[in-house]
């Protein structure tokens, strides 16, 4: 039950007040099936959603929880977004492509399609009462605000955790979702700081009032990535292929944070053969050296390996500087930086556009991509796919920080052009290690002073992890999860 991997009603009596309460608010919840494959949502769900401001706490708004938003994030494209970066901007000749994240309603992030991943088995089994329960999210900052949203669009009291030093725009939206102030518990220190994250969470989990939806363990996060994000990069690269047959993937490429996303790439190496490619700040090694410090790239919280991470699947892992994302982000961002682009290094002034799409940790994953396209020597046929977790508009006031950090307060041509060539043209094979069996073992066993020592997981549960037969066992948990959701639905009785 702690690990969220019931397909059974534990508790009839939660289960019954689901019932009611969803009834008496008229809420129908989508299946993972139908957030898979949108077209799948019933017409008349679809019809109404056209109406429904995608950043408004309106239940319906549940149906938009996937990859499938299109860029008005109103309507349902065909092919989940994502965009193409070419040889000119990335300096390597496989293209890279980038799921966006940005278009995903109320937060405009993934993690909400996480927390929706988190809550719902909770609640179609009888483990979460949202008469009475409330919801404790903690996180360096997006899982938590699609946390406080999923909550709310699902009548339940979402309360956020996480540390104090993350962007303002984090907070600024936690503000205006939040039900009290006090739902909003801020942890010392920054995006390394996840340990004082569990410290606040042990607190509340006293109260048998809170049930505490914990990312780094919740397997309902790994399942709706590999489900729902895996299905989404296989057809975007299936629509690629129909105008360039000669495509193959050939490396997954995620920033570790909870591995949620990660998730994806299991299912992507089952279906092309892909390598799987973990990435850390470099201020933060955890994978690659055993190491700690302190980082800016919002939304990778590191030192810990986290429970939910497929280690053994891992093929490769490495790190970039938060020098890099910083110094990225203002070239992205900025009128000269963007001149630059299109004049010099001639880049489609439409794709240099989108750029913004591409917020902190989404910069940190292009990197780590370009890397990996130079340490395998891929070439103009080889795909190498990554995510935009977020924009950059959760990173103005981080822009600003840099643009006085880095630049003295001002960026011009020069300026872009030291940029472009130090962390694009430069991003090399450093600091980057394919992972032998040795290297994965050494990773997974780091999980234990976390997951056993701290949190109070079974060493038998630990252990388990290790055969890969568990991670695809898994897989069978989410059409069990769908029957319970639609049981719920007719029980309810919102058509």
């Amino acid at each position: 039950m702690r690990l969220g991997l019931e397909t059974a009603i534990v508790d009839q009596g939660v289960y019954d007040n689901t019932v009611q309460r969803f009834r008496e608010a008229q809420l129908r919840l989508p299946t993972f099936g139908e957030l898979t494959e949108p077209e799948r949502i019933p017409p008349d769900i679809q019809a109404r959603l056209v109406d429904v401001d995608p950043d408004a706490p309106h239940p319906l708004n549940l149906f938009r929880v996937h990859w499938y938003n299109d860029a008005t994030r109103r309507g349902r494209a065909s092919v989940p977004g994502y965009l193409v970066l070419p040889e000119a901007l990335t300096g390597v000749p496989a293209p890279v492509v980038v799921l966006l994240g940005h278009r995903f309603p109320m937060i405009a992030a993934h993690k909400v399609l996480a927390a929706y991943g988190c809550l719902v088995p909770r609640i179609v089994s009888g483990q979460f009462d949202p008469t009475r329960h409330r919801a404790v999210w903690p996180s360096t900052g997006n899982y938590c605000r699609g946390g406080v949203a999923i909550s709310r669009l699902m009548r339940c009291h979402g309360v956020a955790v996480l540390p104090e030093g993350m962007s303002a725009e984090r907070f600024e939206w936690l503000e205006r979702w939040v039900s009290d102030p006090a739902d909003i518990i801020r942890t010392p220190g920054s995006e390394s700081n996840v340990k004082e994250i569990y410290d606040a969470c042990a607190v509340l989990d006293r109260d048998p009032s809170n049930v505490i939806f914990n990312q780094f363990r919740e397997f309902g996060n790994y399942l709706a990535h590999a489900v729902c994000t895996g299905r989404a990069f296989a057809h975007v690269t299936e629509h690629l292929r129909t105008t360039a047959p000669s495509l193959r993937p050939r490396a997954y490429v995620s920033a570790t944070g909870s591995a949620g996303t990660l998730g994806a790439g299991d299912t992507l190496k089952d279906r092309y053969g892909l390598r799987v490619v973990a990435v850390e700040a470099l201020e933060c090694p955890t994978l690659l050296y055993n190491g700690f410090g302190e980082h800016n790239i919002q939304g990778i919280g590191d030192k810990h390996v986290p429970f939910i991470h497929n280690v053994m699947n891992t093929d490769a892992a490495t790190a970039v500087s938060d020098r890099a994302t910083d110094s990225l982000a203002v070239l992205f961002n900025t009128e000269a930086g963007r001149d630059y682009l299109v004049e010099r290094r001639h880049v489609p002034r439409p794709l240099v556009a989108q750029l913004p799409a591409l917020g902190l940790s989404s910069l940190c994953n292009l990197v780590a991509a370009i890397k990996t396209a130079r340490y395998y020597r891929l070439g103009s046929d080889d795909l190498v796919l990554t995510v935009a977790t977020d924009g950059a508009e959760l990173y103005r006031t981080e822009e600003r920080k840099a643009l006085g950090k880095h630049f003295g307060g001002r960026f011009d041509s020069l300026d872009a052009a030291e940029v472009f060539g130090r962390y694009i043209l430069g991003a090399a094979t450093d600091h980057y290690l394919e992972l032998r069996v040795p290297d994965r073992d050494r990773i997974f066993n780091l999980g234990y002073y976390t997951w056993v020592e701290q949190q109070g997981v079974t060493v038998d549960e630990f252990v388990a992890r290790r055969d890969a037969s568990f991670w695809t066992d898994l897989l069978a948990m989410v059409p069990a999860w769908d029957r319970m959701i639609t049981d719920l639905n007719a029980r309810t009785g919102v058509v």
